[in-house]
């Protein structure tokens, strides 16, 4: 732990001497101040770790000035909308659910490097009609201060958009999120990261409903062995499975009926990533890795075959 994570000072509340407010306690302190500040406000809810403690939050600060909206569509993966319902639901918060449409822009379907920024243009678009008729006055986002070293081109929607993002306004980065959600008892708190299935066919690849329903079926199968996280990589007839190195003997364990389910989806090749998932994971053209990491077909498993690497690269989680 750094000298500033762990500086403590002595904080007087209601009469009492309350002893041992760190750093992380003051950055919380922070964020509900600069929520209450905002009057009212729409919270862009994924449910996931991040939006989930900026609708908490905002709900203890704001009450019903504060909702959740979240947005459906061919690219949310199953299962997501149902657990962010049921998120707000705990937290007792008001949510709404809007229909968007990326997926009938060609600009989003080309895929290209800044997809992202269709997306989030025509979600925060909605979202903004919605704040306007409602009467809501600030749209709040869940970046925090790590995904401002990622390249994330939905940015710069949320930007034209005059969406706040309250936990990079507090300095809070991902550990900080997800520590503040613990102490706070949010079950989001060790949630694996999101992202829209889109994030797994490569830019450059047109992006079709098909497509889209090949990633999400193939790794809903997946998880029902109890695979926490996993990406399925779309490169044609080829799929990619990435799952922590945890979970590597699970998936070894039903390797033969994954290859004849996800063989029914018509990818003729399955991979399994060696190395794992990791949060910061790229994806590129065609079924191949960058730098060391290294691809392998189900069967054999042990034989790993080293493939050459590819420059068109972007983040497994980009936005």
């Amino acid at each position: 732990m750094s000298r500033e994570s762990s500086e403590v000072s002595t904080v007087r509340v209601s009469g009492w001497v309350k002893p041992g407010m760190t750093l992380l306690d003051r950055k919380l302190k922070d964020l509900r101040e600069r929520i209450r500040r905002v009057e009212s406000a729409i919270v862009a809810f994924s449910g996931g770790v991040d939006s989930t403690l900026v609708l908490r939050v905002a709900h203890e600060e704001l009450g019903d000035r504060a909702i959740g909206v979240t947005a459906l569509s061919e690219s949310l993966p199953s299962g997501e909308l149902e657990e962010a319902k049921d998120l707000a639901r705990k937290i007792g918060a008001r949510h709404i659910v809007i229909r968007t449409f990326e997926t009938q822009d060609e600009n989003y379907l080309a895929n290209a490097a800044n997809r992202c920024y269709f997306c989030k243009t025509e979600m925060y678009s909605r979202i903004g009609e919605l704040a306007r008729a409602e009467g809501f006055a600030t749209v709040l986002d869940g970046l925090n201060v790590d995904d401002l070293s990622d390249r994330r081109p939905g940015r710069a929607a949320a930007i034209e958009h005059n969406v706040i993002s309250p936990l990079v306004d507090a300095n809070l980065d991902k550990g900080e999120v997800r520590e503040l959600s613990r102490q706070i008892g949010l079950p989001t708190w060790d949630k694996p990261a999101l992202a829209c299935l889109s994030s797994r066919i490569p830019y450059g690849t047109p992006i079709t409903l098909q497509s889209l329903t090949q990633v999400d079926r193939a790794e809903s199968f997946i998880r029902k062995f109890g695979v926490r996280q996993v990406r399925v990589r779309h490169h044609g007839e080829t799929a990619r499975i990435e799952v922590e190195p945890r979970d590597f003997s699970l998936l070894q364990e039903h390797l033969s009926e994954i290859r004849v389910y996800l063989g029914g989806l018509s990818f003729a090749n399955v991979e399994v990533d060696r190395e794992g998932y990791r949060e910061t994971a790229v994806s590129q053209t065609g079924a191949v890795a960058i730098g060391s990491r290294q691809t392998f077909a189900l069967a054999p498993l042990t034989t790993p075959t080293r493939r050459g690497s590819d420059t068109s690269t972007r983040p497994d989680h980009a936005s």
